[in-house]
């Protein structure tokens, strides 16, 4: 029950899915009540974990602050809880903020002067931060010291601000957008990955637990299995689950009372929701199966572009439905066998079903 990431959504269709891993603030609220307070807590992530504690228990035994820390990864996964763990373990206060928050070069001067030694600084999203205020913390990660610029133009002047030491926690879910001067600063770096079914079901135990929520193993096992491999998502699904329970059973939650729920909120056996299958079966029933451009696929579910490519393309991806071609996009046997349909034999040249959607819809 690791997640965090306040991440904008990345369309209005986005911010309000079951299954997005984005927080909205009621998510936020109940993270603060599950979250972890320390490495022996925190569920799944194994490597990282056994990593991050190293360089702290070294921190600690020196008596120095901590390597400033780099992770990334998708929304949800635990990066901002880790963050709070860390600065938990370091005995130390930590502060919080976002790139997208900071636009100018004195936004972070004046969070950077008024740090104390040894304080934890989450920058969430820094991958968005503006680029002065970025060459900014160069200096301030390396030396501990900025120059804050005062005055305009040739009478300007350069005051160097000495910093105490802290501890820079950056979390991405971008990090091929960093540039190389700003990642090499980073002392550690650690990739979150997706969980698998084991791990989620030993997160929504202790969700149940803490939430006094009675659940049985077929119970948490149905609800992990439609989470998407994102702890933000499992405890999510849980709520709504509980709600169901509450409402139409005793309160218990078994299999068929997950299982009953979830297809209330339109969540499938493999976490696809709404607009997932209607990306999927406009693919298969309008065009065949493709290739179809992006456009065009979007039109037909009516959505934006932008929401079919950054909001469900990624999980139909992931989970080997769809796939991404020069000629657009293209449906695999997988996704013909999720949704119950027998995908129609291959013709001469590579239309499929001799529809001649290729040509008419490629991208």
């Amino acid at each position: 029950m690791n997640w965090d990431d306040t991440t904008d959504a990345t369309s209005a269709s986005g911010a309000d899915r079951l299954v997005g891993p984005s927080a909205d603030g009621e998510d936020q609220a109940v993270e603060a009540a599950l979250r972890p307070k320390d490495l022996d807590e925190f569920i799944g992530q194994e490597k990282v974990r056994e990593q991050l504690d190293l360089v702290l228990r070294a921190a600690r035994a020196r008596g120095a602050t901590a390597d400033h820390v780099l992770l990334s990864g998708a929304p949800g996964l635990g990066k901002t809880t880790l963050s709070m763990i860390i600065a938990a373990e370091m005995g130390a206060p930590i502060r919080i903020t976002s790139g997208p928050a900071i636009q100018h070069a004195g936004d972070l001067a004046s969070i950077l002067s008024s740090l104390q030694e040894g304080e934890v600084l989450f920058l969430d999203e820094i991958h968005r931060m503006s680029r002065p205020a970025e060459e900014m913390l160069y200096m301030a990660m390396e030396d501990f010291r900025v120059d804050v610029i005062v005055g305009k133009g040739p009478g300007a002047t350069a005051i160097p601000l000495e910093l105490p030491p802290f501890t820079l926690v950056g979390a991405t879910t971008r990090a091929g957008l960093l540039p190389p001067p700003l990642r090499d600063r980073f002392g550690f770096t650690a990739h979150m990955e997706f969980y698998g079914a084991a791990e989620l079901e030993r997160v929504v135990h202790r969700s149940a637990g803490l939430l006094d929520v009675p659940l049985d193993a077929e119970g948490a096992a149905e609800i992990a299995g439609r989470s998407r491999g994102t702890p933000r998502i499992a405890n999510r699904l849980l709520r709504r689950v509980r709600d169901y329970a509450q409402v139409k059973a005793d309160g218990a939650i078994t299999r068929e009372v997950a299982a009953a729920a979830l297809r209330v909120y339109e969540v499938d056996d493999r976490g696809l929701d709404r607009l997932d299958r209607a990306v999927l079966e406009a693919l298969l029933k309008l065009f065949g199966g493709g290739p179809v451009g992006l456009s065009t696929l979007a039109v037909a579910v009516g959505e934006e572009r932008e929401t079919v490519e950054e909001v469900a393309e990624p999980f139909l991806v992931r989970e080997g439905l769809l796939a991404r071609t020069p000629r657009g996009r293209v449906a695999t046997p997988a996704a013909w066998a999720h949704l119950g349909l027998t995908a129609p034999q291959q013709a001469p040249g590579g239309l499929v079903g001799g529809s001649g959607q290729q040509g008419l819809f490629g991208a």
